[in-house]
Parts: C-alpha cells; structure tokens; sequence
C-alpha cells in the first residue's frame, strides 16, 4: 500500500513485550525521518538467540541489546514500491522495559546512520 509504513512484528523472546508500543514508535520515527513508505521488521529475541546472530554477523561473541539488519538503501523505488527497511532485533532480558531508546537506535541504522553526533542528536529528538 503506497503512503504507509507497515511493521511486523514477531516475539521468539518468550517475554511480554508491547508490540503495539514497539509498532507504533517505529511509525513515529520513521515519519519523522521522512520515510513514507515502507517495510520493517521487529524481532523480539532471547539472550542465546542475539548471541549467535552478534557473532554470526559481527564477529563478536557476546549478546546485546539491539542489532539492526538493513535490507534496502535505495531511496527512490519504481511505481510506489514500498521500501525494504529490514530488521531491528531487541533482547527483552537485556533491555527490560527500557527498550524504546536501543528501538530507535536500531531504526536509526537502517535509515543509515553510524555512530555519532548526529546519530545522538536524532536519539534525542526521538526520545522526546
């Protein structure tokens, strides 16, 4: 559907997490990122899981809170295309209930920011 972000959500963590929540701020930063149309998926994961996917993908073999796995960097799609986002993958045992900020992080990534001072002045903006 052109004009609409759509998120999918999916919880392998075994934890309760706010789906709703997690969806509905994803939304709100990529709009204000000015990204209109697109595709994202959150995965919610346990401590193992995001072990395994950190060393698989980074070489390192620790957990953490949050990983990012972007699938399309293009900005510009033919005919309406929604843009593949990709991944944001959270560990709830690792964030709790603070799981907004590494969310945003996550997202941030995707829309290809890296660390730093602009990446940390967005984080602020979003938590706002």
């Amino acid at each position: 559907m052109a004009g609409a972000i759509t998120v999918e959500i999916a919880n392998r963590s075994e934890a309760d997490v706010d789906e709703d929540g997690a969806a509905q701020l994803a939304r709100r930063v990529l709009q204000a990122e000015d990204v209109r149309d697109g595709e994202l998926g959150i995965v919610f994961v346990g401590l193992a899981e995001i072990r395994i996917l950190k060393r698989e993908h980074l070489g390192v073999d620790e957990a953490t809170d949050v990983l990012s796995f972007p699938l399309d960097g293009r900005d510009e799609l033919p005919d309406g295309e929604p843009r593949a986002l990709g991944d944001v993958v959270l560990c709830p045992q690792i964030v709790g209930d603070a799981w907004r900020a590494p969310l945003v992080h996550g997202l941030l990534h995707l829309l290809g920011y890296d660390h730093g001072a602009e990446m940390k002045a967005r984080e602020r903006e979003h938590a706002k």
